[in-house]
């Protein structure tokens, strides 16, 4: 017997795995001072009440004989999967219910998903983006290439038909860089898409983030998006669902290869390797979708991009170049010239005590940034503010 070699082509530990050691180490050494951890976005705020009524009342249901559930369905239950359809109604798009399937969380999906496909495939993934991408696809044997997301881009790669791949990963708004596409962008993939015969996989976690009236909350807003695109999100940052775990993707019944449905796979998959997310979790993800769910989010989402704005405030005073933080609860700063991101993270933790996130962790095309998350409580994002600026202040940086 042998491991599955494709484990050695991946990094050594996962990113945010690294981040919380460098962090745990800086604590044993310097046990009087506070870290302010602005690197795992994590959200920091209760559950909306709406949320924990509804679980409440759904653990009720299971002490009763009457209206105890054991398994559930593999897809998710009926009435959730109403409830996110007709979500995705009042954004404009038209997905029905049976094309919904539940999950404990994107994370899993988008590990899962290149399962569907044939090994050995090409798989074209923005750099920097969230790792699990590429790692799911290098574990799978196939082989990833990567859309430079830069400055010069403004962080969103668009189609370059001289790159052929079977897999097309978009993040938007992105995570680590906060770019997020319009439609009319996201229409110009979803067309190179549908002229290569590549199947776009559309991660939309931070959609409800979007502030601007003018980026994709969905890619289902593009004409055609339902024959090439599957969407996945999650309810972990938009409805605080971290630690209960419950997401959904949509797999279109018009997805097909060679006249084969994707959507009848991805049953067969998920019936074969999931059980299901629980009925009190999956009660709580309806209410998260009610009017009063809905409004108690928006004002957590708005929270939390209160939170951004306090720290990009302070970035802006100190002439520091970010993107992100309108959009999107994260902010990409750039670090100073001649320092890379590992070493930058190092210094703001030891000279600030502040944890942020190597941008190099997200890809090659990370080094040189950082990003720091705006998923804390204001008091501290306010001292963030406050140390951001006097570490600027004491530690002389070059041109950026």
């Amino acid at each position: 017997m042998e491991f599955n070699g494709d484990f050695f082509n991946l990094p050594e530990s996962y990113l945010f795995a690294e981040v919380a050691d460098a962090v745990s180490g800086y604590e044993v050494l310097h046990p009087d001072k506070r870290v302010l951890k602005l690197s795992i976005g994590d959200v920091t705020l209760p559950l909306p009440p709406t949320v924990v009524g509804a679980m409440r009342s759904a653990a009720a249901e299971t002490g009763d004989k009457k209206t105890f559930r054991g398994y559930l369905p593999y897809e998710g239950c009926g009435f959730l999967r109403e409830s996110i359809k007709n979500y995705y109604k009042s954004m404009g798009a038209d997905v029905s219910a049976d094309e919904i399937f539940i999950s404990d969380g994107a994370k899993s999906d988008l590990w899962n998903l290149p399962d569907l496909f044939k090994r050995g495939l090409t798989a074209l993934v923005p750099d920097p983006v969230y790792p699990v991408y590429a790692e799911s696809n290098v574990l799978k044997g196939n082989r990833v290439v990567y859309a430079a997301a830069t400055e010069q881009n403004g962080f969103l790669p668009m189609p370059d038909y001289g790159v052929k791949a079977g897999l097309i990963y978009i993040c938007s708004p992105n995570n680590p860089t906060g770019a997020a596409y319009t439609p009319e962008q996201l229409q110009e993939w979803v067309e190179y898409a549908i002229k290569t015969g590549a199947v776009i996989l559309y991660d939309a976690a931070y959609e409800s983030f979007v502030r601007d009236g003018k980026s994709a909350r969905t890619i289902y807003s593009c004409a055609g998006a339902e024959s090439c695109a599957v969407e996945i999100c999650s309810l972990s940052k938009t409805a605080g669902f971290t630690g209960l775990r419950c997401g959904y993707t949509v797999v279109p019944k018009a997805l097909k290869l060679n006249g084969v449905s994707a959507n009848k796979l991805w049953y067969r998959l998920k019936s074969t390797c999931f059980n299901g997310v629980s009925y009190v979790v999956q009660r709580a993800a309806e209410a998260a979708f009610s009017a009063g769910g809905l409004a108690e989010i928006k004002k957590n989402t708005g929270y939390y991009m209160q939170n951004a704005k306090i720290l990009s405030g302070a970035l802006s005073r100190c002439g520091v170049p970010y993107w992100g933080g309108k959009n999107s609860p994260y902010i990409w700063l750039k670090c100073p010239r001649g320092t890379d991101s590992r070493g930058f993270f190092k210094e703001l933790l030891n000279g600030a005590g502040i944890a942020g996130t190597p941008g190099a962790g997200f890809g090659a095309g990370g080094e040189g940034y950082l990003r720091l998350s705006s998923f804390s409580d204001a008091e501290t994002a306010l001292e963030a503010a406050e140390r951001l600026e006097n570490f600027y202040k004491t530690h002389p940086i070059s041109a950026f």
